[in-house]
Protein backbone atom coordinates (compact mmCIF):
# COMPACT_ATOMS: atom_id res chain seq x y z
CA UNK A 1 0.00 0.00 0.00
CA UNK A 2 1.39 3.91 -1.06
CA UNK A 3 -0.46 6.36 1.31
CA UNK A 4 1.17 8.76 2.76
CA UNK A 5 -0.42 11.95 3.61
CA UNK A 6 1.40 13.78 1.16
CA UNK A 7 1.03 11.72 -1.85
CA UNK A 8 -3.14 11.73 -1.12
CA UNK A 9 -2.89 15.24 -0.26
CA UNK A 10 -1.40 16.04 -3.63
CA UNK A 11 -3.81 14.61 -5.59
CA UNK A 12 -6.86 15.43 -3.52
CA UNK A 13 -5.94 18.94 -4.31
CA UNK A 14 -5.34 18.20 -8.21
CA UNK A 15 -8.89 16.68 -7.70
CA UNK A 16 -10.60 19.67 -6.59
CA UNK A 17 -8.83 22.16 -9.28
CA UNK A 18 -10.82 19.39 -11.86
CA UNK A 19 -14.17 19.82 -9.65
CA UNK A 20 -14.13 24.17 -9.63
CA UNK A 21 -13.16 23.42 -13.58
CA UNK A 22 -16.25 21.88 -13.68
CA UNK A 23 -18.43 24.04 -11.79
CA UNK A 24 -17.32 27.24 -13.83
CA UNK A 25 -18.11 25.49 -16.97
CA UNK A 26 -21.61 24.77 -15.53
CA UNK A 27 -22.31 27.87 -15.80
CA UNK A 28 -21.47 28.90 -19.05
CA UNK A 29 -23.18 25.89 -20.88
CA UNK A 30 -26.98 26.41 -21.47
CA UNK A 31 -27.83 23.74 -24.16
CA UNK A 32 -26.77 20.87 -25.60
CA UNK A 33 -24.34 22.33 -28.13
CA UNK A 34 -22.85 24.07 -25.31
CA UNK A 35 -22.57 20.98 -23.51
CA UNK A 36 -21.17 19.07 -26.61
CA UNK A 37 -18.91 21.60 -28.74
CA UNK A 38 -18.32 24.13 -26.33
CA UNK A 39 -20.20 26.09 -28.92
CA UNK A 40 -16.65 25.73 -31.22
CA UNK A 41 -15.33 28.06 -29.37
CA UNK A 42 -11.66 26.54 -28.58
CA UNK A 43 -8.47 27.68 -29.31
CA UNK A 44 -5.43 25.90 -31.36
CA UNK A 45 -3.33 25.30 -27.95
CA UNK A 46 -6.73 23.49 -26.55
CA UNK A 47 -7.90 22.10 -29.43
CA UNK A 48 -4.24 20.27 -29.40
CA UNK A 49 -4.44 19.32 -25.63
CA UNK A 50 -7.75 18.14 -25.81
CA UNK A 51 -7.62 16.52 -28.68
CA UNK A 52 -4.16 14.65 -27.73
CA UNK A 53 -5.20 14.25 -23.86
CA UNK A 54 -8.49 12.49 -24.64
CA UNK A 55 -6.66 10.35 -27.30
CA UNK A 56 -3.71 9.14 -24.45
CA UNK A 57 -5.71 7.19 -21.93
CA UNK A 58 -4.93 6.37 -18.89
CA UNK A 59 -3.35 3.27 -20.89
CA UNK A 60 -0.48 5.55 -22.02
CA UNK A 61 0.44 5.46 -18.38
CA UNK A 62 0.15 2.40 -17.46
CA UNK A 63 -0.41 -0.14 -20.25
CA UNK A 64 2.44 0.96 -22.46
CA UNK A 65 4.71 1.17 -19.78
CA UNK A 66 3.32 -2.38 -19.21
CA UNK A 67 3.79 -3.17 -22.87
CA UNK A 68 7.06 -2.04 -23.34
CA UNK A 69 7.98 -3.87 -19.64
CA UNK A 70 7.18 -7.18 -20.81
CA UNK A 71 8.13 -7.17 -24.87
CA UNK A 72 10.74 -4.55 -24.78
CA UNK A 73 11.74 -2.60 -27.59
CA UNK A 74 8.96 -4.43 -29.78
CA UNK A 75 6.59 -1.76 -28.20
CA UNK A 76 7.91 1.08 -30.93
CA UNK A 77 6.02 -0.21 -32.68
CA UNK A 78 3.34 0.74 -31.40
CA UNK A 79 4.75 4.10 -30.54
CA UNK A 80 5.60 4.77 -34.61
CA UNK A 81 2.35 3.71 -35.60
CA UNK A 82 0.85 5.96 -33.36
CA UNK A 83 2.58 8.97 -34.20
CA UNK A 84 2.53 8.55 -38.09
CA UNK A 85 -1.71 8.16 -37.68
CA UNK A 86 -1.77 11.01 -35.38
CA UNK A 87 0.14 13.44 -38.01
CA UNK A 88 -2.00 11.76 -40.87
CA UNK A 89 -5.10 12.83 -38.76
CA UNK A 90 -4.03 16.07 -38.10
CA UNK A 91 -3.00 17.12 -41.69
CA UNK A 92 -5.81 15.72 -43.98
CA UNK A 93 -8.54 15.41 -41.54
CA UNK A 94 -9.10 17.56 -38.89
CA UNK A 95 -9.00 20.76 -40.79
CA UNK A 96 -11.57 19.41 -43.54
CA UNK A 97 -14.09 17.70 -41.02
CA UNK A 98 -14.43 21.42 -39.11
CA UNK A 99 -15.40 23.25 -42.22
CA UNK A 100 -17.80 20.86 -43.72
CA UNK A 101 -19.46 19.96 -40.08
CA UNK A 102 -20.04 23.37 -40.00
CA UNK A 103 -21.36 23.85 -43.71
CA UNK A 104 -23.69 20.97 -43.26
CA UNK A 105 -26.37 22.34 -40.88
CA UNK A 106 -23.81 23.24 -37.73
CA UNK A 107 -23.57 19.43 -37.16
CA UNK A 108 -22.38 18.19 -33.78
CA UNK A 109 -22.09 14.88 -33.54
CA UNK A 110 -20.62 12.55 -35.97
CA UNK A 111 -23.88 11.08 -36.84
CA UNK A 112 -25.34 14.42 -37.72
CA UNK A 113 -22.58 14.90 -40.23
CA UNK A 114 -22.79 11.46 -42.22
CA UNK A 115 -27.35 12.05 -41.68
CA UNK A 116 -26.48 15.40 -43.71
CA UNK A 117 -23.54 14.66 -46.08
CA UNK A 118 -25.19 12.02 -47.36
CA UNK A 119 -28.63 13.42 -46.97
CA UNK A 120 -30.75 10.49 -45.78
CA UNK A 121 -33.72 11.08 -44.42
CA UNK A 122 -34.45 7.86 -43.49
CA UNK A 123 -32.43 8.11 -40.04
CA UNK A 124 -30.94 4.33 -40.45
CA UNK A 125 -27.18 6.00 -40.77
CA UNK A 126 -27.78 8.41 -37.77
CA UNK A 127 -28.93 5.20 -36.00
CA UNK A 128 -26.13 3.15 -36.93
CA UNK A 129 -23.51 5.57 -36.49
CA UNK A 130 -24.81 6.24 -32.92
CA UNK A 131 -25.31 2.44 -32.00
CA UNK A 132 -21.75 1.83 -32.71
CA UNK A 133 -20.66 4.87 -30.27
CA UNK A 134 -22.67 3.69 -27.47
CA UNK A 135 -21.49 -0.02 -27.93
CA UNK A 136 -17.26 0.47 -28.31
CA UNK A 137 -17.36 3.89 -26.43
CA UNK A 138 -19.16 1.99 -23.52
CA UNK A 139 -15.98 -0.66 -23.45
CA UNK A 140 -13.29 1.87 -24.04
CA UNK A 141 -14.67 4.12 -20.88
CA UNK A 142 -15.21 0.81 -18.84
CA UNK A 143 -10.85 0.47 -19.36
CA UNK A 144 -10.85 3.86 -17.60
CA UNK A 145 -12.62 2.29 -14.97
CA UNK A 146 -10.40 -0.45 -14.99
CA UNK A 147 -6.78 2.11 -14.72
CA UNK A 148 -8.64 3.66 -12.02
CA UNK A 149 -9.39 0.55 -9.91
CA UNK A 150 -5.64 -0.16 -10.28
CA UNK A 151 -4.25 3.77 -9.19
CA UNK A 152 -6.67 3.82 -6.23
CA UNK A 153 -5.76 0.41 -5.34
CA UNK A 154 -2.24 1.04 -4.97
CA UNK A 155 -2.81 3.87 -3.37
CA UNK A 156 -4.95 3.52 -0.73
CA UNK A 157 -4.42 -0.65 -0.44
CA UNK A 158 -8.26 -0.86 -1.31
CA UNK A 159 -10.14 -3.76 -2.71
CA UNK A 160 -9.73 -3.33 -6.60
CA UNK A 161 -14.03 -3.26 -6.73
CA UNK A 162 -13.38 -0.13 -4.21
CA UNK A 163 -10.95 1.57 -5.73
CA UNK A 164 -12.38 1.47 -9.06
CA UNK A 165 -15.51 3.03 -7.38
CA UNK A 166 -14.21 6.01 -5.55
CA UNK A 167 -11.81 6.85 -8.40
CA UNK A 168 -14.45 7.31 -10.74
CA UNK A 169 -16.87 9.86 -8.69
CA UNK A 170 -14.80 13.00 -9.30
CA UNK A 171 -14.34 11.73 -13.23
CA UNK A 172 -18.10 11.59 -13.26
CA UNK A 173 -19.32 14.82 -11.61
CA UNK A 174 -17.15 17.18 -13.37
CA UNK A 175 -18.12 15.60 -17.01
CA UNK A 176 -21.52 15.47 -15.94
CA UNK A 177 -21.93 19.51 -15.04
CA UNK A 178 -19.39 20.83 -16.64
CA UNK A 179 -19.87 18.88 -19.88
CA UNK A 180 -17.06 19.91 -23.03
CA UNK A 181 -15.99 22.87 -21.95
CA UNK A 182 -15.08 21.43 -18.41
CA UNK A 183 -13.46 18.38 -20.23
CA UNK A 184 -11.64 20.43 -22.72
CA UNK A 185 -10.39 23.10 -19.68
CA UNK A 186 -8.85 20.07 -17.76
CA UNK A 187 -7.15 18.44 -20.73
CA UNK A 188 -4.59 21.12 -20.73
CA UNK A 189 -3.72 20.53 -17.63
CA UNK A 190 -4.22 17.04 -17.76
CA UNK A 191 -2.47 16.88 -21.19
CA UNK A 192 0.54 19.42 -18.90
CA UNK A 193 1.23 17.05 -16.10
CA UNK A 194 1.04 14.30 -18.29
CA UNK A 195 3.53 15.29 -20.23
CA UNK A 196 6.13 16.35 -17.33
CA UNK A 197 5.04 13.13 -15.27
CA UNK A 198 6.14 11.06 -18.30
CA UNK A 199 9.47 12.70 -18.58
CA UNK A 200 10.29 12.88 -14.97
CA UNK A 201 9.66 9.26 -14.33
CA UNK A 202 11.60 8.03 -17.58
CA UNK A 203 14.61 10.43 -16.57
CA UNK A 204 14.30 8.85 -12.95
CA UNK A 205 14.06 5.58 -14.48
CA UNK A 206 17.00 5.57 -16.21
CA UNK A 207 19.17 7.34 -13.81
CA UNK A 208 18.48 4.67 -11.14
CA UNK A 209 19.98 2.50 -13.99
CA UNK A 210 23.35 4.10 -14.11
CA UNK A 211 21.97 5.91 -17.17
CA UNK A 212 20.87 4.71 -20.44
CA UNK A 213 24.05 2.82 -21.64
CA UNK A 214 23.92 0.89 -18.54
CA UNK A 215 20.38 0.60 -18.78
CA UNK A 216 20.28 -1.62 -22.10
CA UNK A 217 23.01 -3.40 -20.77
CA UNK A 218 21.11 -4.83 -17.57
CA UNK A 219 18.35 -5.40 -19.56
CA UNK A 220 20.35 -7.44 -22.25
CA UNK A 221 21.97 -9.49 -18.67
CA UNK A 222 18.53 -10.27 -17.86
CA UNK A 223 16.54 -11.08 -21.49
CA UNK A 224 18.23 -10.40 -24.70
CA UNK A 225 14.98 -10.38 -26.38
CA UNK A 226 13.70 -7.38 -25.16
CA UNK A 227 16.46 -5.19 -27.00
CA UNK A 228 15.09 -7.03 -30.04
CA UNK A 229 12.74 -5.24 -31.98
CA UNK A 230 11.57 -7.98 -33.85
CA UNK A 231 10.79 -10.62 -31.12
CA UNK A 232 7.62 -10.19 -28.98
CA UNK A 233 7.46 -11.25 -24.82
CA UNK A 234 8.91 -14.65 -24.58
CA UNK A 235 11.71 -14.62 -27.17
CA UNK A 236 9.06 -15.82 -29.69
CA UNK A 237 9.74 -13.57 -33.32
CA UNK A 238 6.75 -10.66 -33.75
CA UNK A 239 6.82 -11.26 -37.69
CA UNK A 240 4.83 -9.76 -40.05
CA UNK A 241 1.63 -10.55 -38.77
CA UNK A 242 3.11 -8.97 -34.95
CA UNK A 243 4.57 -5.79 -37.04
CA UNK A 244 1.65 -5.07 -38.80
CA UNK A 245 -0.46 -5.57 -35.65
CA UNK A 246 1.16 -2.92 -34.19
CA UNK A 247 1.61 -0.48 -36.85
CA UNK A 248 -1.73 -0.98 -37.18
CA UNK A 249 -2.89 1.33 -34.88
CA UNK A 250 -2.18 4.30 -36.42
CA UNK A 251 -5.36 3.22 -38.95
CA UNK A 252 -7.77 3.95 -36.36
CA UNK A 253 -7.42 7.70 -35.70
CA UNK A 254 -9.83 8.85 -38.29
CA UNK A 255 -12.57 6.94 -36.49
CA UNK A 256 -12.47 8.21 -32.90
CA UNK A 257 -15.31 10.25 -32.51
CA UNK A 258 -13.97 11.55 -28.92
CA UNK A 259 -10.58 13.05 -31.18
CA UNK A 260 -12.46 14.19 -34.19
CA UNK A 261 -14.82 16.04 -31.90
CA UNK A 262 -11.97 18.28 -31.06
CA UNK A 263 -11.58 19.00 -34.20
CA UNK A 264 -15.01 20.45 -34.96
CA UNK A 265 -14.87 22.75 -31.57
CA UNK A 266 -11.79 24.66 -32.89
CA UNK A 267 -12.54 28.08 -33.36
CA UNK A 268 -11.37 28.12 -37.05
CA UNK A 269 -9.93 25.67 -39.52
CA UNK A 270 -7.30 28.30 -39.78
CA UNK A 271 -5.69 27.57 -36.61
CA UNK A 272 -5.30 23.88 -37.85
CA UNK A 273 -1.60 24.03 -38.63
CA UNK A 274 -0.69 25.63 -34.80
CA UNK A 275 -2.63 23.12 -33.57
CA UNK A 276 -0.83 20.08 -35.05
CA UNK A 277 2.65 21.07 -34.75
CA UNK A 278 1.83 21.42 -31.06
CA UNK A 279 0.10 18.09 -30.93
CA UNK A 280 2.35 16.37 -33.02
CA UNK A 281 5.48 17.75 -30.27
CA UNK A 282 3.43 16.60 -27.42
CA UNK A 283 2.36 12.92 -28.70
CA UNK A 284 5.84 12.20 -29.67
CA UNK A 285 7.49 12.92 -26.47
CA UNK A 286 5.30 11.37 -24.15
CA UNK A 287 5.09 7.84 -26.00
CA UNK A 288 8.79 7.75 -26.38
CA UNK A 289 8.63 8.64 -22.49
CA UNK A 290 6.25 5.91 -21.80
CA UNK A 291 8.84 3.13 -23.64
CA UNK A 292 11.92 4.64 -21.95
CA UNK A 293 9.78 4.43 -18.67
CA UNK A 294 8.92 0.11 -19.41
CA UNK A 295 12.44 -0.35 -19.89
CA UNK A 296 13.51 1.16 -17.24
CA UNK A 297 11.60 -0.74 -15.34
CA UNK A 298 12.52 -3.69 -16.41
CA UNK A 299 15.99 -2.73 -15.63
CA UNK A 300 15.32 -2.21 -11.76
CA UNK A 301 12.13 -3.42 -10.45
CA UNK A 302 12.71 -6.38 -8.34
CA UNK A 303 10.94 -8.97 -7.66
CA UNK A 304 9.63 -9.09 -11.02
CA UNK A 305 5.81 -7.96 -11.85
CA UNK A 306 3.40 -10.02 -13.23
CA UNK A 307 0.24 -10.24 -15.21
CA UNK A 308 -2.11 -7.68 -14.59
CA UNK A 309 0.83 -5.43 -12.34
CA UNK A 310 3.25 -5.42 -15.03
CA UNK A 311 0.70 -2.03 -15.80
CA UNK A 312 1.46 -0.71 -12.39
CA UNK A 313 5.82 -0.03 -13.70
CA UNK A 314 4.64 4.04 -13.90
CA UNK A 315 3.12 3.65 -9.94
CA UNK A 316 6.03 1.81 -8.57
CA UNK A 317 9.11 3.98 -10.37
CA UNK A 318 7.52 6.77 -9.00
CA UNK A 319 6.41 6.06 -5.55
CA UNK A 320 9.04 4.32 -4.90
CA UNK A 321 11.67 6.68 -5.98
CA UNK A 322 10.63 10.17 -5.98
CA UNK A 323 9.44 12.70 -3.11
CA UNK A 324 6.11 12.19 -1.61
CA UNK A 325 4.94 15.47 -3.51
CA UNK A 326 6.47 14.14 -6.92
CA UNK A 327 4.90 10.92 -6.58
CA UNK A 328 1.64 12.55 -6.05
CA UNK A 329 1.89 15.02 -9.07
CA UNK A 330 2.85 11.96 -10.89
CA UNK A 331 0.27 9.60 -10.17
CA UNK A 332 -2.14 12.60 -10.87
CA UNK A 333 -0.95 12.17 -14.14
CA UNK A 334 -2.23 9.05 -14.33
CA UNK A 335 -5.73 10.05 -13.08
CA UNK A 336 -5.66 13.35 -15.94
CA UNK A 337 -4.49 10.64 -18.61
CA UNK A 338 -7.72 8.38 -17.17
CA UNK A 339 -10.28 11.28 -16.54
CA UNK A 340 -8.78 12.94 -19.71
CA UNK A 341 -10.20 10.06 -21.85
CA UNK A 342 -13.07 8.42 -20.26
CA UNK A 343 -14.42 11.51 -19.90
CA UNK A 344 -14.16 13.12 -23.45
CA UNK A 345 -15.94 9.39 -24.41
CA UNK A 346 -18.79 9.85 -22.07
CA UNK A 347 -19.43 13.10 -23.50
CA UNK A 348 -19.79 11.47 -26.91
CA UNK A 349 -21.36 8.69 -25.54
CA UNK A 350 -24.45 10.90 -24.03
CA UNK A 351 -24.75 13.24 -27.24
CA UNK A 352 -25.27 10.27 -29.27
CA UNK A 353 -28.04 9.21 -27.13
CA UNK A 354 -29.47 12.62 -26.41
CA UNK A 355 -29.25 14.04 -29.95
CA UNK A 356 -29.33 10.79 -32.19
CA UNK A 357 -31.19 8.48 -30.58
CA UNK A 358 -33.92 10.69 -27.95
CA UNK A 359 -33.89 13.41 -30.44
CA UNK A 360 -33.64 12.13 -33.55
CA UNK A 361 -36.12 9.05 -32.86
CA UNK A 362 -38.54 9.75 -30.05
CA UNK A 363 -39.00 13.33 -29.69
CA UNK A 364 -37.95 15.90 -32.34
CA UNK A 365 -38.85 18.80 -30.57
CA UNK A 366 -37.72 18.56 -27.02
CA UNK A 367 -36.47 21.97 -25.23
CA UNK A 368 -33.15 23.31 -24.31
CA UNK A 369 -32.90 22.38 -20.90
CA UNK A 370 -34.87 19.09 -21.77
CA UNK A 371 -32.14 17.76 -24.14
CA UNK A 372 -28.97 18.96 -21.53
CA UNK A 373 -30.61 17.09 -19.19
CA UNK A 374 -31.39 13.68 -20.96
CA UNK A 375 -27.49 14.16 -22.12
CA UNK A 376 -25.98 14.43 -18.49
CA UNK A 377 -28.29 11.36 -17.63
CA UNK A 378 -27.02 9.08 -19.94
CA UNK A 379 -23.67 10.30 -19.00
CA UNK A 380 -24.75 8.49 -15.93
CA UNK A 381 -26.16 5.12 -17.69
CA UNK A 382 -23.25 4.94 -19.81
CA UNK A 383 -20.50 5.41 -17.12
CA UNK A 384 -22.73 2.46 -15.17
CA UNK A 385 -22.52 0.16 -18.10
CA UNK A 386 -18.66 1.05 -18.26
CA UNK A 387 -18.40 -0.14 -14.39
CA UNK A 388 -20.48 -3.35 -15.04
CA UNK A 389 -17.47 -4.42 -17.80
CA UNK A 390 -14.94 -3.24 -15.53
CA UNK A 391 -15.80 -5.49 -12.46
CA UNK A 392 -13.12 -8.26 -13.78
CA UNK A 393 -9.83 -7.77 -11.85
CA UNK A 394 -8.27 -9.34 -14.63
CA UNK A 395 -9.03 -6.70 -17.06
CA UNK A 396 -6.34 -5.13 -18.60
CA UNK A 397 -6.72 -2.07 -20.14
CA UNK A 398 -4.53 -2.24 -22.85
CA UNK A 399 -6.60 -5.25 -24.11
CA UNK A 400 -10.14 -3.19 -23.53
CA UNK A 401 -8.33 -0.26 -25.30
CA UNK A 402 -7.31 -2.35 -28.17
CA UNK A 403 -10.92 -3.46 -29.02
CA UNK A 404 -12.69 -0.33 -28.86
CA UNK A 405 -9.87 1.44 -30.74
CA UNK A 406 -9.85 -0.92 -33.87
CA UNK A 407 -14.20 -1.24 -33.07
CA UNK A 408 -13.79 2.86 -33.98
CA UNK A 409 -11.51 3.17 -36.38
CA UNK A 410 -13.17 0.05 -38.94
CA UNK A 411 -16.37 1.49 -38.25
CA UNK A 412 -16.02 4.89 -38.95
CA UNK A 413 -12.34 5.67 -40.02
CA UNK A 414 -12.96 4.79 -43.92
CA UNK A 415 -16.25 6.21 -44.15
CA UNK A 416 -14.95 10.15 -42.95
CA UNK A 417 -11.78 9.55 -45.47
CA UNK A 418 -14.01 8.92 -48.15
CA UNK A 419 -16.87 11.10 -47.52
CA UNK A 420 -14.47 14.31 -47.12
CA UNK A 421 -12.16 13.02 -50.58
CA UNK A 422 -14.48 10.99 -52.67
CA UNK A 423 -17.85 12.87 -54.34
CA UNK A 424 -18.98 9.80 -55.56
CA UNK A 425 -19.66 7.94 -52.14
CA UNK A 426 -23.35 7.23 -51.55
CA UNK A 427 -25.18 7.15 -48.82
CA UNK A 428 -25.86 2.80 -48.83
CA UNK A 429 -22.00 3.15 -49.23
CA UNK A 430 -21.51 4.64 -45.79
CA UNK A 431 -23.94 2.31 -43.95
CA UNK A 432 -22.13 -1.17 -45.93
CA UNK A 433 -18.82 0.38 -44.80
CA UNK A 434 -19.48 0.79 -41.22
CA UNK A 435 -21.92 -2.30 -40.87
CA UNK A 436 -19.10 -4.24 -42.59
CA UNK A 437 -15.92 -3.07 -40.10
CA UNK A 438 -17.70 -2.66 -37.13
CA UNK A 439 -18.99 -6.78 -37.56
CA UNK A 440 -15.43 -7.39 -38.83
CA UNK A 441 -13.66 -6.19 -35.95
CA UNK A 442 -16.16 -8.07 -33.18
CA UNK A 443 -16.66 -11.06 -35.34
CA UNK A 444 -12.50 -11.11 -36.08
CA UNK A 445 -12.22 -11.20 -32.42
CA UNK A 446 -13.33 -14.36 -31.66
CA UNK A 447 -11.11 -16.36 -33.45
CA UNK A 448 -7.69 -17.65 -32.41
CA UNK A 449 -4.71 -18.53 -33.96
CA UNK A 450 -3.08 -18.24 -37.50
CA UNK A 451 -4.58 -15.07 -39.61
CA UNK A 452 -6.53 -14.25 -36.08
CA UNK A 453 -3.46 -13.47 -34.95
CA UNK A 454 -4.08 -10.00 -37.02
CA UNK A 455 -5.02 -6.94 -35.04
CA UNK A 456 -8.72 -6.69 -36.16
CA UNK A 457 -8.13 -3.50 -37.15
CA UNK A 458 -6.57 -4.30 -40.30
CA UNK A 459 -9.27 -6.52 -42.10
CA UNK A 460 -11.66 -4.29 -40.12
CA UNK A 461 -10.40 -1.35 -41.97
CA UNK A 462 -9.74 -2.97 -45.53
CA UNK A 463 -13.22 -4.77 -45.61
CA UNK A 464 -14.71 -1.52 -44.59
CA UNK A 465 -13.18 0.33 -47.40
CA UNK A 466 -13.74 -1.74 -49.54
CA UNK A 467 -17.66 -2.21 -49.01
CA UNK A 468 -18.11 1.52 -49.18
CA UNK A 469 -15.92 1.40 -53.03
CA UNK A 470 -18.25 -1.64 -54.20
CA UNK A 471 -21.70 -0.54 -52.67
CA UNK A 472 -21.17 3.28 -53.68
CA UNK A 473 -20.10 2.12 -57.18
CA UNK A 474 -22.88 0.21 -57.38
CA UNK A 475 -25.32 2.80 -56.60
CA UNK A 476 -23.88 5.12 -59.19
CA UNK A 477 -24.43 2.25 -61.98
Amino acid sequence: MINTPVIVGTIVVYMGICLVLGFIAYRRTSNLADYILGGRSLGSWVTAFSAQASDMSGWLLMGLPGLAYLAGFDAVWLAAGLILGTYLNWKFIAAPLRVRTEQLGDSLTMPDYFERRFDDRSRVLRTITAAFILVFFTFYASSGFVATGRLFESLFGMHYHDAMFWGSIVMLAYTFFGGFLAVSWSDVLQGTLMFFALILVAAIGVGLAGGFGDMIATIEARDPALLDPLLGSGGEALGVIGIASLLAWGLGYPGQPHILARFMAIRSADEMPVARRVAMGWVIVVLLAAVVVGLAGSAIISPPLAGPDTEKVFIQLSTTHLHPVLAGICLSGILAAIMSTASAQLLVASSAFAQDFYKGLFRRDPGRAELLWIGRGAVLAIALLAYVLALNPENKVLDLVAWAWAGFGAAFGPAIVLSLYWPRMTRNGALAGMLVGGLTVILWKQGSGGIFALYEMVPGVVLSALAIWVVSSLNRK
